[in-house]
């Protein structure tokens, strides 16, 4: 069993912020693979696929890991079978990053998550939105301008592609092919 979790906050004036970049993909996913309508459990939206469980948390960004740890649990899902979807302003906008563990390097959806695992050994796909140019919390709830939100279907597409690496491939592999630069 396997568990991509997409992080966000519900509520229409979250839609199309750029720390909902994690619902974003996972939708995304839903759509394109037809996984049909989510069902409610788990403090979240779900869906389950043959053996692959696919959350969107409803409970805000900063108590994803209620949601998380609740499914985690429930299904006796491994660490290194969880794969967590967020927003990060390391990351140039649009870039993607696949990592095996690791600290939250300060997202508070992924404090959350680690703490309610208890540990720092949890896959995550980072999606970049780029660096706040001033109040980070207005930029990461702040909605995508014209030219950002013009790139999202290839930034969903990308990230697609990205979980289904995750899903197929051992973790080294797929950090090699996700973190590969397409220029090169």
């Amino acid at each position: 069993m396997k568990l991509i979790a997409g992080l966000g906050n519900p509520g229409i004036e979250y839609s199309f912020t750029r720390h909902n970049m994690g619902w974003l993909c996972v939708d995304h996913f839903a759509l394109n693979n037809d996984l049909g309508k989510p069902q409610n459990k788990f403090h979240s939206e779900f869906w389950k696929h043959n053996d692959i469980i696919f959350l969107k948390p409803l409970t805000f960004m900063n108590s994803s890991g209620i949601a998380v740890s609740e499914a985690v649990n429930f299904y006796k899902i491994e660490l290194s079978d969880i794969l967590i979807v967020y927003d990060d302003m390391a990351l140039p906008f649009g870039k993607l990053r696949l990592r095996a563990q690791g600290s939250a390097g300060g997202h508070n959806g992924l404090i959350s998550i680690l703490g309610a695992l208890g540990d720092i050994h949890v896959p995550r796909l980072r999606i970049g939105i780029g660096k706040a140019p001033g109040e980070m919390i207005n930029y990461v709830l702040g909605h995508f301008p014209d030219e950002e939100r013009e790139k999202l279907p290839e930034i969903t597409d990308r990230a697609e592609h990205a979980i289904k690496i995750w899903l197929e491939k051992d973790i080294q592999k797929a950090m090699t092919l996700v973190n590969a630069d397409p220029s090169e």
